[in-house]
């Protein structure tokens, strides 16, 4: 099973850890992806995110490829799109397997195919005014 969406809402942890409950489950690995208040030195105020019209999709089908692993028993995953300020959550991930090496192995390969192909771009506004734009595969 995989859930996966792109959001211009706040993330809610707890929902994507009960989305990927399984009686067979003995391991549940979630991640939070946490605005911070710095980025290479400089001080940051906040994020803004928009992503490409693909996205959902794009993220779908990153989920399905990770729940499609024999090992895997659900995935949810969500990117959140719009304005966001330090210590909110841009990336909620979570990944069922029977056994915890499995689940931290699934879970940050679906982080890592997240960023890696995700086409989100991020407005990064710094303490000066100035500002940035990145991570868009």
């Amino acid at each position: 099973m995989a859930r996966a969406e792109v959001v211009d809402e706040t993330l809610d942890l707890a929902a994507h850890e009960a989305a990927v409950a399984d009686r067979r489950a003995g391991a549940v690995v979630s991640f939070q992806g946490v605005v911070r208040d710095h980025d290479h030195g400089r001080g940051v105020t906040l994020l803004e995110y928009e992503g490409h019209p693909s996205a959902a999709a794009i993220l779908r089908e990153v989920a399905e490829e990770i729940a499609a692993d024999p090992d895997v028993y659900a995935v949810a995953v969500s990117h959140r799109i719009g304005r966001l300020e330090i210590g909110d959550v841009a990336l909620v991930a979570a990944v069922s397997t029977a056994h915890r090496a499995a689940a931290f192995t699934a879970c940050a390969r679906l982080v890592d195919e997240v960023k890696a192909r995700l086409p989100i771009w991020k407005r990064q506004v710094f303490l000066d005014g100035t500002d940035e734009w990145v991570n868009c595969p």
